[in-house]
Order: C-alpha cells, then structure tokens, then sequence
C-alpha cells in the first residue's frame, strides 16, 4: 500500500459502508462493493448516490460482486455484528491474501473472531463517529456534521494503517492512527453500551432516558466504566454522562432504530460482550445484568 491509489473493497455498502465506498471513489481509488446480487447490480449500473451536509451531494461509480475474488489493498468490514459470521463467507481468506481487513464494528470480540479466520496481523479494527443511513440501495444519507475514524490495529505493520489512514483522511472523514486497539475499541463500547441498552429497553430517546432514567442510566454508566477501565479503556463515568447530556434529547442508538423496524438486535456484542468481560475480570454488573437479559427475552 505504498502507492497513492488503493484497490479496497466494501462489504456490506450500507449507511457507513455506502458513504465509505463512496468518498474513496470521489477520491481515485478502485472501490468493489460486495453484497447480494440484487444491490451488487444496483451499484453496478447506478453507482452511489450520496447527500451529505459535510461533503456535499454527489455520484460516485464503483464495482459490484457478491464475492472478493482478487486481492485488495484493503477490505472495510461494514455489516452489523447480527450479520458478521454469513458476511465474511463473501470474503475468502485465499483471496484477500495480504490485504488488511477493517471491521467498523459495534462490540469489542469481534476482532478475535476476525483473526481465527483470517491473517492475524491484517486486521485492523476502526471506529467511526458518524450518522449514515441507506435510505435504498446505492443511496446514502449522511447527517451528522462530522466523520471521524480512529484506526487501530496490534500486530498490524504501521506503514499499512498510516497509508489507509491517509487514504481516509484525503476522502473526507478524519482519521487517525491510534496505538491501542482495546482503548479505542472500549472508547465506543462504554459511550454505547448504556446508550444502545436504555433506549432499546424503555423504547425512549435518549433525552427521555437522560431525565425519567437518570438513576439507572447513572449506575448503568458506572459499572460499564469499571469494565472498560479493566479491559484498558476510558474509566470516566462523569465524563460520559456529560456526553450524554450533551446530545439532542430526540437521539436515538441504532439498537432501537433496528428494534423499532423489527431487525435483529446486537445485544450479543453489546451488551453480552460487556458481561462477558466484567466476568472475565470479576465486576459485578447488576443494573447491566438486568437489562441484558431482559433485552435477550424480548429480541429471542
């Protein structure tokens, strides 16, 4: 990945992988998205449409295939976690060979899976700050009024993250190289883990959660916070709820957006992930317990 313009697929083309694919191909870069056969024809023959209140209105053309059949420089994993394990049967091992595969992925276990499957010292997993939405296929929505991505990746060579980083960061969304995988990983998981749980369960926005919510919302914040201190992530339950509090009180976690539309839920990497490792590192957990096993129940 030394040269300027890079080979990368996109599997699963959707809100963040769509606008993703997109931008790269604005940019100058060879961009196949892989997805069933229904989308890989639309975006073979119609491109992708975006509307983005930060990078502006525009088409961009891409390849199509319901399979990676040459190698890539790079593969963005962009699938819900509820779809992972049927997904990456769309990406052979043998076929991307040395490329890097980059899960924007909720949760923090997915990596390990990742690298059962494919080259250990190619994945490297990204966080990404935005709000995309595919509102039909090859047609993007992108919201928010920012697009940032911290790429990470132990094992993974440097100069293969910093090239993709600058890749990224020419197309449109910031990025940056960070040097922990667990920290970034948990930087996400303790915002989103409360967030995704709540909303989910008392079918509220969050400013309803914020305010008819505030005490268990307050301990549910708590005890994600000493698990993420624990794996080696951020440890500020103040500091989050501040964030909280700081978002429009209409906001909802995509958990009940999928919820509201009769999706499957990613209570496994979410709120499974988190009591998986409050076990691992002896944290009681009760509020979160809770709130697990009913949200099991009811999305069973």
């Amino acid at each position: 990945m030394a040269h300027d313009e890079l080979t990368v697929a996109v599997l699963g083309p959707g809100g963040v992988g769509g606008l993703l694919a997109a931008l790269l191909s604005r940019s100058g870069h060879r961009v196949i998205c892989l997805a069933g056969e229904e989308t890989a024809g639309t975006l073979r023959t119609s491109g992708i449409e975006v509307r983005s209140t930060l990078f502006g209105d525009f088409h961009a053309r891409v390849e199509a295939d319901t399979e990676l059949r040459e190698p890539v420089d790079a593969c963005l994993v962009a699938v819900k976690a509820t779809a992972l394990s049927d997904a990456v049967a769309r990406v052979p091992a043998d076929a991307l060979g040395d490329g890097l595969l980059v899960p924007f992925l909720n949760g923090v276990e997915h990596p390990a899976a990742l690298r059962e499957r494919y080259r250990a010292d190619r994945v490297a997993p990204a966080v990404i700050r935005v709000e995309s939405t595919r509102v039909a296929p090859g047609r993007i929505e992108h919201t928010s009024p920012m697009a940032e991505i911290d790429l990470a990746g132990d094992g993974v060579p440097a100069e293969r993250l910093d090239a993709l980083a600058a890749a990224l960061s020419a197309a449109g969304p910031a990025t940056r190289v960070v040097p922990d995988e667990a920290a970034a990983l948990w930087a996400k998981m303790s915002f989103l883990a409360p967030f995704a749980l709540l909303t989910t369960h008392h079918g509220l926005p969050l400013g309803d959660v914020r305010t008819t919510h505030r005490e268990e919302l307050t301990a549910l914040v708590t005890e994600t916070a000493a698990v993420s201190g624990a794996a080696g992530g951020p440890s500020d339950p103040a500091q989050a709820l501040a964030r909280y509090d700081s978002f429009p009180a209409a906001t909802k976690s995509s958990m009940q957006r999928d919820a509201e539309a009769g999706r499957a839920l990613e209570v496994e990497a979410i709120g499974g992930a988190l009591l998986r490792a409050a076990e691992r590192h002896g944290l009681p957990v009760p509020v979160a317990t809770s709130l697990v096993e009913k949200l099991r129940t009811t999305s069973g």
